[in-house]
């Protein structure tokens, strides 16, 4: 089969529970996956995936009328009709990738029109399953499959079936915690002093924070951090599998509503997710067996840093 889920870092974290339930159940099911090419790591991390598939869609939006964004969309087409799929399973739910999901040979399964993001993209399935868009995006994922697929839809915690790597290039403090700060959206932030606060509550208590970054303002932001807090470590730009691996060594999560922190409970470490601006009960983290994922904060509520601390030392982190 062949699952199209392209964007985003988080949404493409929720679809790995899927992977697991399939390969349980079918285990001679060959699983191939698209994903955006920024995101293609992620798959490649589960064992059950066979072929990432990747496509560009935001660098090909850009020039959608060049040659060479003609010619990687016709090697895309090329490719998908070159497999034998029994079926295509589109998670995404929106009109590009119904569209992508088009270009295989295969039954297309999606969501219905009363259950997908962009009801057009419903009409391009040959097979349509209604999942309520009330519940978690992990569940709903999980439900579409195993309608798709035939079988009963799990109640268990979601298996995100991945591990990460050493990274023995880097000098990392012994013991950190890391601080997962970026976001998309300036709404989705938490605000600079709070970071500051508790990155010396950590160091009072034998951690240090580290943080990551991806973009310009995302390293301003954990400079100005180091800045007050000479313990604290700014990371050098890093991919995403040199990523997974810090974030697999540290003590404990902290961070934002970003998709590292799906990243860091897929990871099965314990994390303390900030909302500020979205609803965690949608769209928060969805641990799995074993792992603590606190979800903190909401629309209009910005947690402070004692909530954080609170929770740390509820873990035995501190």
């Amino acid at each position: 089969m062949l699952i199209v889920k392209t964007t985003s870092l988080g949404d493409v974290i929720h679809n790995l529970p899927v992977i697991s339930d399939i390969r349980s159940g079918m285990p001679e099911m060959q699983i191939d996956w698209v994903v955006e090419e920024s995101f293609a790591d992620i798959p490649r991390l589960h064992p059950g995936v066979g072929q990432v598939i990747t496509v560009a869609m935001r660098r090909w939006r850009k020039q959608l009328f060049s040659a060479a964004t003609r010619h990687e969309l016709s090697a895309l087409k090329q490719q998908l009709r070159a497999q034998h799929y029994d079926l295509v399973l589109d998670t995404q739910g929106l009109l590009k990738s119904a569209l992508i999901a088009r270009l295989a040979n295969a039954p297309r399964h999606g969501y219905d029109r009363k259950s997908i993001r962009e009801p057009l993209a419903a009409c391009l399935y040959e097979h349509t399953h209604k999942v309520p868009k009330t519940l978690h995006a992990v569940t709903r994922i999980r439900q579409l499959a195993a309608a798709a697929l035939g079988y009963a839809a799990p109640d268990s915690l979601p298996d995100y079936g991945i591990s990460a790597g050493t990274c023995s290039n880097l000098q990392l403090p012994q013991r950190y915690v890391i601080g997962l700060h970026g976001s998309s959206r300036d709404s989705k932030l938490w605000p600079v002093e709070h970071w500051i606060t508790l990155a010396e509550h950590l160091h009072a208590k034998g951690l240090a924070l580290v943080l990551p970054w991806g973009n310009a303002a995302e390293q301003a932001r954990a400079l100005a951090i180091a800045a007050q807090t000479p313990q604290t470590t700014v990371l050098p730009k890093l991919g995403l599998q040199a990523l997974a691996a810090v974030i697999a060594g540290a003590e404990a999560a902290v961070g934002v509503d970003t998709g590292l922190m799906h990243l860091a409970v897929a990871l099965k470490k314990t994390s303390i997710a900030i909302y500020t601006d979205t609803d965690p009960n949608l769209t928060g983290t969805c641990p799995g067996p074993d792992t603590i994922a606190i979800n903190l904060g909401g629309i209009d509520r910005i947690p402070g840093t004692a909530a954080v601390i609170d929770c740390l030392r509820d873990q035995h982190i501190l």
